[in-house]
């Protein structure tokens, strides 16, 4: 009976075309209810729409909306049918924790809510997603007791311990955090000054060569007015002596056609007596000058844009100066203190305590041999390797003989090398002739009178080494250019002592005079 009643209520319950208890059932016109997706996919399937059970057509597609009732007491006939689908837990089985009055069999546990769960009661696990992430194994009975006992031989720490240990890490690690983010900010500002010292010096560099620029523009119209001027002042007296000349000629050519016209009439006359008077009146020839003696020349300008261009290069000289000037203080503000470095010395080279003078000694000393050191030739480098802008100064005073400048890391330091920039040396050379920048081939330079200071300047991401007279605030010469992949050393070499016997002086790495 039981049974029946079962199966009469399943058929109530069930939809017409999936045969399975109605899932949001839905109610026709006509009165039939089907499952809302069933007869939806029923009728796109269809050229017109009508029941699948007595088939009546409808117009349009009807308007369907959920039959409430039914859906809750289908709802409820699913519960009960699955509740009886589930067997309840026998003798030796796991029963579900969960479950109040009659409890079903488990059908996994839970290794993090230690509690066992029937399939009704574990359907939060399968679909919630931080409890996807708990592990389920084969149902366990006293799963709480198991676990205890299979945690005997671990370490445990109280709750509180771990929390307070935890948060001591987590505020380190916020401190930290807060640390790189405050570096970064910086980074930050250092790009914008940067950005700005690059515009100040930018606006300065246009300014400089405005001033400059219009300086020269203002001198090479003065020459030009000058010339000009002068030229035509020239050709304008040479003119007025020629019409002179010419004035004076012209009265002469005058008086010498009057007295020539008086001539022809007086040969005419017929009386002899007025003849022989009038001829001894006139014997005497008019006044005129002796043009044999006079020279007329077109003006000579030979010298005029000469000297007009020695002034045009005598301002840009004064300008070259003050732009000099002023660029030797810019590049001043990257002065490095740098010491010269005992372990790079030649033997023959005698350094100061402080690292800052070297000259030659003239003898060989025994020293420790180490592959930084130079064997071959009387050099040294600082200790300090550097890279970015830098500046540094070379007192040369009362020599007449070394080289300074800077060369990379891996230079070849125990044989005879060339010291060009192909071989990692970017120097300048003084002997009693001149001065040279090593290269290939060599740029020779003019010798500066009485240079008693040079200043080394390097940027290292434009590729420049610039070279300064720095009593004289004179540019001396730039290598532009250059291919820096390494750190750079300062390098020195003071010359031998007995060059000429006059240059036993030191180098001396000096500070920069603030007051220049």
């Amino acid at each position: 009976m039981a049974s029946a009643n079962t199966s009469g209520s399943e058929e109530n319950f069930s939809c017409s075309i999936c045969l399975d208890v109605f899932n949001s059932p839905v109610s026709t016109p006509c009165g039939h209810n089907f499952c809302r997706t069933c007869i939806t996919k029923f009728w796109d399937e269809q050229v017109k729409y009508k029941c699948p059970i007595c088939n009546m057509a409808f117009n349009t597609r009807p308007d369907l909306r959920i039959n409430t009732l039914l859906s809750e007491l289908a709802a409820q006939f699913r519960t009960s049918i699955r509740v009886k689908d589930q067997l309840c837990v026998k003798p030796g089985e796991v029963p579900c924790d969960v479950c109040t009055g009659t409890q079903l069999k488990a059908v996994k546990s839970c290794l993090v809510c230690l509690i066992s769960y029937c399939q009704t009661h574990l359907e939060p696990h399968q679909r919630v997603a931080v409890l996807k992430k708990h592990r389920l194994v084969e149902p366990m009975d006293r799963l709480e007791d198991k676990m205890l006992t299979d945690h005997k031989s671990h370490p445990i720490v109280r709750l509180m311990e771990e929390y307070e240990v935890t948060m001591a890490q987590v505020g380190k690690m916020e401190f930290i955090v807060q640390h790189m983010i405050q570096e970064r900010l910086n980074y930050i500002q250092e790009i914008k000054d940067t950005v700005k010292r690059s515009k100040a010096d930018a606006d300065r560099e246009i300014a400089d060569g405005v001033r400059i620029l219009t300086a020269l523009k203002r001198c090479i119209e003065k020459c030009q007015d000058d010339i000009n001027r002068m030229v035509k002042e020239k050709l304008k007296s040479n003119e007025k002596q020629a019409e002179d000349l010419i004035k004076e000629l012209e009265q002469e050519i005058e008086d010498l056609t009057n007295r020539s016209s008086e001539m022809k009439q007086l040969s005419h006359t017929k009386d002899h007596l007025h003849f022989l008077q009038t001829i001894r009146s006139q014997k005497d020839r008019p006044p005129t000058r002796d043009w044999t003696t006079v020279e007329v020349h077109p003006p000579s300008y030979v010298g005029t844009l000469r000297r007009s261009l020695d002034q045009l290069e005598e301002t840009l000289n004064m300008e070259m100066e003050k732009l000099c000037d002023a660029e030797l203080k810019r590049v001043q503000q990257y002065e490095v203190d740098v010491t010269l470095d005992p372990d790079t010395v030649h033997p023959r080279l005698i350094l100061s305590e402080d690292g800052k003078q070297v000259h030659d000694g003239g003898v060989v000393k025994e020293l420790p041999d180490n592959p930084k050191r130079f064997t071959k030739k009387i050099r040294v480098l600082t200790r300090q390797s550097l890279s970015g802008r830098f500046y540094f100064e070379v007192q040369v005073k009362d020599k007449t003989a070394w080289y300074v400048g800077v060369a990379r890391e891996s230079i070849n330091r125990k044989d005879l090398i060339k010291l060009t920039p192909e071989n990692g040396y970017w120097t300048l050379f003084s002997y009693k002739d001149g001065l040279v920048f090593r290269d290939n081939p060599a740029v020779r330079l003019p010798l500066r009178a009485e240079l008693q200071k040079v200043g080394v300047f390097v940027d290292y991401d434009e590729g420049l080494v610039s070279f300064y007279d720095v009593e004289a605030r004179v540019h001396i010469y730039s290598a532009t250019g250059c291919s820096f992949t390494e750190l750079l050393y300062p390098i020195l070499c003071p010359g031998n002592h007995d060059y000429e016997g006059i240059n036993s002086a030191p180098l001396i790495i000096s500070s920069v005079n603030q007051t220049d």
